[in-house]
């Protein structure tokens, strides 16, 4: 049986983890795709190295853009992280925001994809639990979707119809965690932190920390990286 090929962004967080993990549940010959954007830390590159390994991925590409050079987030510039924020606060859009990222990071799924007669985009967005991200909304993906198939060779001739997948994007964290429980992810092989402490462990105080740890506690189910 021939299994439809997918683009899967793994960045080796619990929500694409989960993603990938439901792409390949679901039948997907799955590619994943993590991108070394000059984020803060190499732990989450490491971790969808890991991820990519536990589940199956049939290749995994790790590729380089440095929106260093850009800045203008606390993810990419020296701009301190926000800590110890109540999850109900974050309903604005945080210094964490780096700019395109998310449309820069399904551009290169979409290259990628056109290239494998892939005609399935998978992300990890999601829309209730976030931290006020503006390329997190089903709108944004419903709209790079269109551009999807209106800026590509195989778009345009007809030979493929390009879908974004956003299998967690109504979900709520603990939902997350108990699908991703269901479909049995080591939660011990992702990293969400902005800012890992000296001692390599999670730092349990970002927006990140927060509310994965909010997933965990309203699931019932506990974290191995909890402190």
């Amino acid at each position: 049986m021939a299994y439809s090929r997918a683009v899967v962004l793994l960045s080796g967080g619990l929500d694409s983890t989960t993603t990938l993990a439901i792409a390949r549940a679901e039948g997907y010959d799955c590619y994943a795709l993590s991108v070394d954007y000059g984020q803060r830390h190499r732990l989450e590159l490491e971790a969808a190295r890991r991820v990519a390994a536990a589940l199956g991925a049939r290749d995994h590409v790790v590729i380089q853009v440095d929106l260093r050079r850009f800045g203008g987030s606390a993810l990419t510039a020296d701009i301190p992280v926000p800590t110890g924020r109540d999850p109900r606060e974050m309903t604005d859009i945080p210094v964490t925001y780096v700019p395109a990222r998310n449309t820069v990071f399904l551009a290169l799924a979409l290259g990628w994809a056109e290239t494998l007669d892939a005609e399935h985009l998978f992300i990890g967005v999601n829309h209730y639990d976030y931290s006020g991200y503006p390329d997190c909304r089903p709108e944004y993906i419903e709209a790079f979707e269109r551009m999807a198939n209106l800026a590509t060779k195989a778009g345009v001739e007809g030979k493929s119809r390009f879908h974004v997948h956003t299998p967690l994007i109504r979900m709520t964290k603990a939902e997350i965690v108990r699908r991703a429980t269901e479909l049995g992810v080591d939660f011990s092989l992702t990293w969400s932190c902005y800012v890992p402490g000296p001692d390599g462990r999670p730092c349990g105080a970002c927006d990140s920390c927060v509310l994965r740890a909010k997933g965990f506690a309203a699931a019932g189910i506990a974290d191995p990286l909890a402190r």
